[in-house]
């Protein structure tokens, strides 16, 4: 299964663009494919403890049950690095869910043959 790979580049800057990604990764993970959350750029605040909890864009459901139930039907969330660096996001500040990592790995899920979607 070589699964999805949705680059978020987004988070309190556009929560409509953002609940859309979320929707569409939450029914992914539900249909069985194994799917993977690319945070960079201003997505990487959505893997900080309590910004989802803040989130909700009319016509959706909130993003903190978006990211909740995700995770719960074991979605992840990959940090970039460098990006959450520069936001001063550590591994302690992350959500369940959640790791920091290079771009290397990234590059790695999708030369295995990952689908992508950018939002």
């Amino acid at each position: 299964m070589n699964g999805l790979v949705i680059n978020l580049t987004h988070s309190v800057d556009d929560v409509d663009r953002t609940s859309v990604a979320m929707v569409v990764a939450g029914a992914s993970v539900a249909s069985d494919q194994k799917t993977t959350v690319f945070l960079s750029s201003e997505g990487t605040r959505l893997a900080a403890k309590g910004v989802a909890e803040d989130l909700h864009e009319e016509g959706f459901a909130p993003m903190s049950e978006l990211v909740s139930n995700y995770v719960a039907a074991g979605g992840t969330f990959l940090v970039c690095s460098p990006c959450a660096k520069k936001r001063d996001i550590g591994e302690d500040d992350l959500i369940e869910g959640a790791s920091v990592v290079g771009g290397a790995t990234l590059v790695a899920l999708l030369a295995d043959g990952a689908a992508s979607l950018s939002f």
